[in-house]
């Protein structure tokens, strides 16, 4: 789905300027994403197989829920609406606990490059996996994996193909913030 995004400089500072999420990606210009980490007490964290029918990444396993964040739209806005679009759960802001932002540049071919900055948040998921209803045009499946298994996978480089290819340090510092809140 297309929408109107902000356009950042390589910085990560809102230049004031707009466009639809599809001119942003084919000119490769800096924009933001909310991505949100679910956590179980037990240790386990939920990934998310991308939709078969995506651009880019389908059937790789990802993050828990993620999305584009509207034009002017708060961060923490966005990621309360792309967990209720994408997996049917209603959260609050007191619930989403940011860890960091991450600059991320991929470019899949000359008409597609994805240079985000990805607000990082993790959030305790405290229903069980059969409570939640995916968005069937955005995702395949829902698994929560333990940490321990998580972290085998995304170091293991033939596991890691089943990922879509986040940076190291990026799963890294989910894998530390999932350990830190156990």
């Amino acid at each position: 789905m297309d929408e109107l995004i902000d356009i950042l400089d390589a910085n990560g500072i809102i230049t004031g300027k707009t466009a639809m999420k599809s001119e942003a990606h084919r000119n490769g210009w800096f924009h933001q994403t909310v991505h949100i980490w679910f956590y179980s007490f037990d240790g386990q964290v939920l990934l998310q197989k991308r939709g078969k029918d995506k651009d880019i990444y389908p059937l790789l396993w990802d993050v828990s829920v993620a999305g584009h964040i509207g034009a002017g739209e708060e961060i923490e806005i966005s990621a309360i609406r792309e967990v209720k679009e994408e997996i049917g759960l209603k959260i609050t802001i007191d619930q989403l606990e940011k860890i960091g932002v991450f600059r991320s540049i991929q470019k899949h071919h000359n008409k597609l490059i994805d240079c985000e900055f990805h607000h990082t948040y993790v959030c305790e998921l405290k229903v069980s996996l059969e409570n939640l209803q995916k968005q069937e045009s955005e995702v395949e499946e829902l698994k929560l994996v333990s940490i321990d298994q998580f972290y085998s996978d995304v170091s293991n480089n033939k596991e890691l193909k089943t990922f879509v290819p986040h940076d190291s340090n990026y799963y890294k510092a989910i894998l530390k913030a999932v350990k830190d809140r156990l």
